[in-house]
């Protein structure tokens, strides 16, 4: 029912910045829950920050402060606005919907922070 389009990975050096978008097909409604994962090799899958249709915020404590979610419900997307990157946030970066009993996953985008 939903497709999520991720966009905006690449390579950056320590201290820079992204922005990662995540483009719904349609527009969300009613409660929901839209996160960020991300998945490095050998490490578990992680929730890198979530933002519900309420508006509340949620990040995992290695990016506080450092990441910021957004939503811009007239585009349908959702960012992930990421600055002073450090070489352990390289990952695949993965769009979640949760809505109702309705889970929705993007291809991934892959962000690597190198010098």
């Amino acid at each position: 029912q939903v497709q999520l389009v991720e966009s905006g990975g690449g390579l950056v050096q320590p201290g820079g910045s992204l922005r990662l978008s995540c483009a719904a097909s349609r527009s969300i409604f009613s409660m929901y829950f839209m996160g960020w994962y991300r998945q490095a090799p050998g490490k578990e899958r992680e929730l890198v920050a979530q933002i519900t249709s309420g508006g509340s915020t949620n990040y995992a404590d290695s990016v506080k402060g450092r990441f910021t979610i957004s939503s811009d419900n007239a585009k349908n997307t959702v960012y992930l606005q990421m600055n002073s990157l450090k070489p352990e946030d390289t990952a695949v970066y993965v769009c979640n919907l949760a809505w109702g009993a309705f889970h929705y996953w993007g291809q991934g985008t892959q962000v690597t922070v190198s010098s």
